[in-house]
C-alpha cells in the first residue's frame, strides 16, 4: 500500500499498470516494447547526427527535422524509465515527485512536437508558395529564434502541472491506469478540488488542438497553391515534399485523438485496451518517424548508406 503522510494527506508512492490481466507475460512484452525503444533512440539520434555532420543538409527543413528528432528522444527517454521497471523487474512504484517530474517532460516533449509539427508545415507553405524567397525568410538565425520560442512556450505551458498536481491531497487511490504518469491521470486521483488542474489540462489539450487545426489551414493553402501550378509534374514534385510531414502529423495526431474520444465517450473501453493505446502514444512516433524520413528523404537515405559505407569499408 502507499505511503500516506497524515499532516499533508500526501501519498508518496503510485502505482503504474503494465499490461492488465496480462502480468505474467510482462517479461516476454519487454521485448518488443525495448526493441522499439532502441530503435527509435537509434534511429533518432542518427538523424541528428546525419544533419549535424553534412553541411549540405544545413537547411531549415532540415533544421526542423532535427527539432522533431529532439522531441521524439525526449518522448522515448522520459518514458523508458516506467516501462523498463515494469516490464522487465516488475516494480510498478513510482513516488510521487518522480511521477509529476515524468509528466512534465511527457507533456512538454508532446507541446514541442506538437508545435515542431504545426511550423514544418508552414515551412512546407512558403517552400511552395514562395520559393523565391525561402531561403531569405527562414534564415538560420530566424530558425535559431523559432526553435528557441517553441522550447520556450512547451515549457511554459506545462510548467505548473507539477506544481499543481503536488498541491493537490491523495487521500484515497493511489493505483493509475498507464504505464506511465500523465497529468489527467494523475489529478483522478485526488480527493480534493482539482478545479484548477482540469482548467491547465484543458488549456493544454486546447493548444494542441489549435495547433492541429493550423496544421489543416496550412495543407488547405498548399493545396490551393498546388493547384495554380499549370503543370501536374510540378504538382506531383511539390506534394512530393509533403509526403513525409503528412505521415509524421498523422503518425502523432492519430493516437491523441484516439485515446481523447476513448476517455470522453467509451467509459467502458477494457483497460488492456486503454493502456495500448496510451503505451501507442508515446512508441510509436518516436519510432516510426526517423523510418518514414529515411524512406522519403533522398538526402537523408543517400548519407545514411554513404555512412555505412565507409563503415563496412
Amino acid at each position: 500500500m502507499s505511503t500516506v503522510n497524515t499532516s499533508h494527506f500526501e501519498i508518496t508512492t503510485f502505482f503504474l499498470v503494465g499490461m492488465p490481466g496480462l502480468e505474467y507475460a510482462h517479461i516476454w512484452i519487454s521485448i518488443p516494447i525495448c526493441s522499439m525503444y532502441l530503435i527509435a533512440i537509434l534511429g533518432n539520434y542518427t538523424i541528428l547526427s546525419i544533419i549535424k555532420t553534412e553541411p549540405s543538409l544545413h537547411k531549415p527543413m532540415y533544421y526542423f527535422l532535427s527539432m522533431l528528432a529532439m522531441s521524439d528522444l525526449g518522448l522515448s527517454i522520459s518514458s523508458l524509465p516506467t516501462m523498463l521497471r515494469i516490464f522487465l523487474l516488475n516494480a510498478p512504484e513510482i513516488s510521487a515527485n518522480a511521477c509529476f517530474a515524468q509528466e512534465f517532460f511527457i507533456h512538454g516533449f508532446t507541446v514541442l512536437e506538437s508545435s515542431v509539427l504545426l511550423i514544418m508545415s508552414f515551412d512546407r507553405f512558403l517552400a511552395i508558395h514562395n520559393p523565391l524567397r525561402y531561403s531569405s525568410i527562414l534564415t538560420t538565425v530566424r530558425v535559431a529564434q523559432i526553435g528557441m520560442v517553441l522550447s520556450f512556450k512547451s515549457i511554459l505551458l506545462v510548467l505548473p502541472f507539477p506544481f499543481t498536481l503536488r498541491s493537490l491531497r491523495y487521500c484515497r487511490k493511489s493505483q493509475l491506469s498507464h504505464s506511465y504518469c500523465l497529468h489527467q491521470d494523475v489529478m483522478k486521483l485526488a480527493c480534493s478540488d482539482n478545479r484548477i488542474d482540469v482548467i491547465y489540462g484543458f488549456l493544454g489539450a486546447l493548444c494542441l488542438m489549435v495547433d492541429f487545426m493550423l496544421i489543416a489551414v496550412s495543407y488547405i493553402l498548399i493545396l490551393k497553391t498546388v493547384l495554380g501550378i499549370a503543370s501536374q509534374k510540378e504538382q506531383l514534385k511539390a506534394l512530393n515534399t509533403c509526403v513525409s510531414h503528412v505521415c509524421a502529423v498523422i503518425i502523432f495526431y492519430l493516437p491523441i485523438i484516439n485515446l481523447a474520444i476513448v476517455h470522453r465517450f467509451a467509459q467502458h473501453v477494457s483497460p488492456l485496451a486503454n493502456v495500448l493505446m496510451a503505451n501507442v502514444l508515446l512508441l510509436v512516433p518516436p519510432l516510426m518517424n526517423p523510418i518514414v524520413y529515411c524512406v522519403k528523404t533522398r538526402q537523408i537515405r543517400v548519407r545514411i548508406g554513404a555512412k555505412l559505407c565507409q563503415k563496412q569499408i
